[in-house]
């Protein structure tokens, strides 16, 4: 048989190697393996830290082009937005000029006006500084945790402000933390009061509407209330100490089948995320006692006694 008819091609199965399904249970098998071997013994690890070292330089050349675009993005906003505050800042200060120039002389007049009509000066607040722990565990409340207690003086019923405004009021105590329910749950009440037109009203909580708001209820329908308006803390309640912001009127609806107006209000602390807060004391052990009733005198109670017998 002459060589050249000899065929030297190499036999099906070398020439096309293993088939599909064999090589997806065999890759199957070995990815399998590998994911349980470095859940159990961590193999992977040294292999994991040896490729993260060694392409590190390739990552930190490939985000160092984003990280300057970044940055330059950031100044230019940064720039823009100093140049937008300088302005904003220039105007105000302009308006408020007149109003600090007649500040000394309004304090004077006030002193001696409260010195003229006997009236209280205003009482001292100290306050303790806390930080918001967590959020109460009951979702249909609206609670926060703060790392104070009895053990640092805190007791039921105290004030919680922060930065903004009134935060809420601690509702229970722990020896070494405190549970504030916030001015939005619906078993809170503040009385507030309108800086613009001076009246007096009380805010309720409504944790269902637009994420948690304030409703101020029982007001006419014909009331001077305004979007935009600010409230603070009246102090009649004896808790609160007055002039604390609380909230600004939001949205103002009057509806003619009724004869109070729906009123919306924002509360102007961060109800939803406030991270350090103020503890302030309760007003109520520093208000002087309510008088009580004088007793007559034994002359006019026997002329009563008298004239209800001759009758």
């Amino acid at each position: 048989m002459p060589l050249g008819t000899l065929d030297r091609t190499p036999p099906p199965f070398f020439r096309q190697g293993a088939s599909a399904l064999s090589k997806l249970m065999f890759f199957s098998a070995l990815a399998l393996f590998l994911m349980v071997a470095d859940t159990r013994f961590n193999v992977t690890g040294p292999i994991r830290v040896a490729v993260a070292s060694v392409i590190y330089p390739l990552q930190w050349a490939l985000l160092q082009p984003v990280q300057w675009s970044r940055i330059g993005y950031q100044n230019v906003q940064s720039l823009s937005s100093a140049r937008e505050d300088a302005v904003l800042l220039r105007e105000q200060l302009r308006l408020q000029a007149p109003r600090a120039h007649q500040y000394e002389q309004l304090a004077l007049e006030n002193d001696r006006l409260r010195e003229l009509l006997e009236l209280r000066p205003r009482l001292p607040t100290p306050t303790l500084a806390a930080q918001v722990l967590y959020d109460a565990a009951d979702p249909y409340e609206h609670k926060v945790v703060i790392d104070k207690g009895l053990l640092h003086g805190i007791s039921p019923g105290s004030p919680v402000v922060d930065a903004s405004g009134v935060l809420g009021q601690v509702t229970q105590v722990y020896p070494s933390l405190a549970e504030v329910t916030l001015l939005i749950d619906a078993e809170q009440a503040i009385p507030v009061l309108n800086t613009r037109t001076g009246m007096r009203a009380v805010a309720f909580g409504e944790p269902g509407r637009h994420g948690g708001v304030l409703e101020l209820r029982y007001i006419g329908a014909n009331a001077d209330v305004q979007p935009g308006d600010l409230l603070t803390t009246s102090g009649i309640d004896g808790v609160f100490p007055p002039g604390l912001p609380v909230a600004r009127v939001d949205k103002v609806e009057r509806r003619v089948e009724s004869p109070f107006a729906l009123i919306h209000c924002v509360p102007q602390a961060r109800v939803d995320g406030a991270t350090h807060v103020l503890v302030l004391p309760s007003m109520a052990g520093q208000l002087p006692d309510r008088p009580h009733a004088r007793p007559e005198p034994p002359a006019a109670a026997a002329n009563k006694g008298s004239k209800g017998a001759t009758r």
